[in-house]
């Protein structure tokens, strides 16, 4: 037999060790020894000491649930754990009705602290994980969530941790979904599975671990106040501390608002107590934060132990954050930023991925930042709270949210019940203490899609929610989205909102009993709305049409039925001055469910194909139609006679 060539033989043991190489990068169960974490924080705002809970995770699928029974959270052994890397959504690939109907996952972390001083505490913060879970540390129950799309912290007993050897935390996720949880999920009465966008599983954002020297800063609330847009403003920063420590500790809270030094006070704080400081500035000629002029001044704050004596105090933890100064509100039935009338245009968005599913990362969240900076959006609305990093960048480069609790089309049924109703307003007041503190926030959003003829029990659920974005935040206005119909007429349970946000999808969807077939009924059904609501910010908060194909302008689907629908439907939100701007869902394709359609007559489900940019990241003829008509719009207009700001 001849002998292969020296070069062939070269090239062959080439490709061998390449792919040697690249299965030696994969992470697997049996690399995943114990590591100490030392990973940077995927986004800035927020305490000192936190670290990503970076390296080698193991997974297991539990489809038959059986992990508890056979206590797979105080295994030690690897063997039937697969390695991943967190974050990490399970079904990230899997379009089966069995993977949106859910299923049960388990993580688990083998790591070793940073350090091993015992004054030292911890503290894991998950940033969304979908949808119930459960945690163990070295086989010890010490925590649990319900609910997705905003953080949880568990912190580590210091009787269970083992400071100076492996640690084995472990989460049980579940992610069925039910008719009472948010986004709720379930099948209809023909079988059919609902729910409002893919429901993935897993450790969905990232997770960190955070270093505690006695003093942890629980919250911190910078709020500035303009009472116009040439008054000197007035910020109050405000914290609340936790002393984590075994003993009692006099904390003092200083630092600076950009140039201006704050001294927040001193107080004694008992060991696992908290107490909360506070100071209002004044900050004459302010530079404001607005879409095109996006200033934002730089905040810190330092928790120190101050001895009794004359000893210097000792720095135990630093808070950063970025803080803009604008005014938001209400004037005469408009949104006002700054004294000036908003006619936003902006667009809905989903964190989807193909291969990553919700699991997507920083360099896919500056892309999507990207593109809607350069559609020209100004607005950005998603049906959650998004991720911290993605508000950070919508701070910087002038980016207003619309930010929304996932409360989404939860049946009556359900939302009579108190304690569905309490959870909506705990997760409200969650996203307010979470995100509160960027300005590109500028409406608390409190579902989405409810009864549109609501009736006592969503009027409860209304008051009681903005009773508690009102408490906790009087600054922003607070809103509703809802489907519109002419039919819904007139709603006195809509009173206590400041905002109302109208879900339109005329011409496209028949709506009830043929409704919303006709596009042309749109302007007259409009002018009813402002008609009803006369004091309200109204906003167009959806509106869109599938397109995944050539073909007439007639015909449903096609990319030249999506173009003629913007232009229609952009055409008449011009007409209507008293708007406060409007909203097309959505940016990018994303997957919703098994069997969607979406008006479409020839859908490709499970995607949502009303996007601008499809799933493979191709842009749709009707993206530069939208492009064109965004930046050819005024969206902030000078300010209206008797408005203040």
């Amino acid at each position: 037999m001849p002998t292969p060539d020296l070069p062939r033989r070269r090239g062959l043991l080439a490709a061998l060790l390449l792919t040697l190489a690249a299965f030696a990068l994969l992470p697997s169960a049996a690399s995943a020894a114990s590591d100490v974490p030392n990973g940077k924080p995927l986004y800035q705002d927020g305490p000192s000491g936190r670290i990503l809970m970076n390296g080698p995770w193991l997974f297991r699928l539990d489809q038959q649930e059986v992990g508890l029974s056979q206590h797979f959270q105080q295994q030690t052994s690897t063997a039937g754990w697969t390695g991943v890397k967190v974050p990490n959504a399970w079904n990230a690939t899997d379009e089966s009705l069995a993977s949106f109907q859910g299923s049960v996952g388990w993580y688990r972390k083998d790591f070793r602290l940073p350090s091993g001083d015992k004054n030292l505490s911890w503290v894991v913060r998950f940033e969304s994980v979908n949808y119930r879970s459960r945690v163990w540390l070295n086989g010890r129950p010490i925590g649990s969530n319900r609910g997705a799309y905003l953080p949880f912290e568990v912190r580590l007993p210091a009787s269970v941790l083992k400071r100076n050897g492996t640690n084995r935390l472990v989460i049980r996720v579940e992610n069925h979904r039910f008719a009472y949880d948010f986004p709720p999920a379930g099948l209809s009465i023909a079988g059919a599975p609902t729910g409002g966008w893919w429901n993935y599983g897993g450790l969905l954002r990232e997770v960190y671990l955070r270093k505690v020297d006695r003093l942890d800063f629980s919250t911190v609330v910078v709020r500035p106040d303009l009472p116009c847009a040439t008054c000197t403003a007035s910020v109050l920063v405000r914290a609340t501390v936790r002393n984590a420590g075994p003993g009692s500790v006099r904390a003092r809270v200083t630092g600076h608002f950009g140039d201006k030094k704050l001294d927040l006070g001193t107080t004694v704080v008992p060991a696992g107590a908290f107490r909360t400081v506070g100071e209002t500035i004044k900050v004459g000629s302010p530079k404001l934060w607005a879409p095109g002029s996006p200033n934002l001044y730089d905040v810190e704050l330092d928790a120190a132990a101050r001895p009794q004596g004359a000893g210097r105090a000792k720095t135990l933890q630093t808070y950063h954050l970025k803080s803009g100064i604008r005014s938001i509100k209400v004037v005469d039935g408009h949104l006002m930023l700054n004294g000036r009338q908003l006619n936003f245009r902006g667009v809905g968005m989903h964190e989807d991925d193909p291969k990553l599913g919700f699991a997507i990362t920083n360099a896919i969240r500056d892309r999507e930042v990207a593109e809607i900076r350069d559609l020209g959006a100004t607005m950005v609305r998603s049906h959650y709270p998004l991720h911290p990093y993605t508000l950070e960048q919508f701070d910087r480069y002038g980016i207003l949210d619309w930010s929304e609790i996932p409360v989404y089309s939860v049946k009556t049924d359900e939302l009579k019940k108190k304690i569905v109703r309490q959870l909506a307003a705990n997760e409200l007041a969650e996203n307010i203490h979470t995100n509160g503190n960027h300005p590109s926030i500028v409406v608390w959003s409190i579902g989405n899609e409810l009864s549109s003829r609501p009736g006592a029990v969503q009027g409860s659920y209304i008051s009681q929610a903005v009773r508690t974005a009102h408490t906790l935040d009087p600054s922003r206005p607070v809103g509703l989205a809802v489907a519109g119909y002419p039919a819904a007429g007139c709603q006195d349970e809509y009173g206590p909102l400041d905002v109302l946000g109208i879900n339109e999808y005329f011409g496209w969807y028949p709506g009830p009993n043929g409704q919303v077939a006709d596009r042309t009924a749109l302007s007259s059904y409009l002018d009813s709305v402002h008609a009803c609501y006369p004091n309200k910010g109204l906003v167009i908060t959806e509106t869109g049409a599938e397109a995944n194909r050539d073909g007439p302008v007639e015909e449903k689907g096609t990319y030249a039925y999506q173009q003629d629908f913007v232009n229609y439907h952009f055409g008449v939100y011009a007409t209507k001055p008293w708007l406060s701007g409007a909203i097309y869902w959505a940016l990018e394709e994303f997957r919703v469910r098994p069997g969607w359609q979406g008006g479409n007559p020839r859908p490709n489900p499970p995607i949502h194909q009303k996007g601008l940019i499809s799933f493979a990241g191709v842009k749709k003829p009707a993206w530069y139609d939208v492009q064109r008509i965004f930046k050819a719009t005024q969206q902030l207009r000078a300010r209206a006679r008797h408005a203040g700001a």
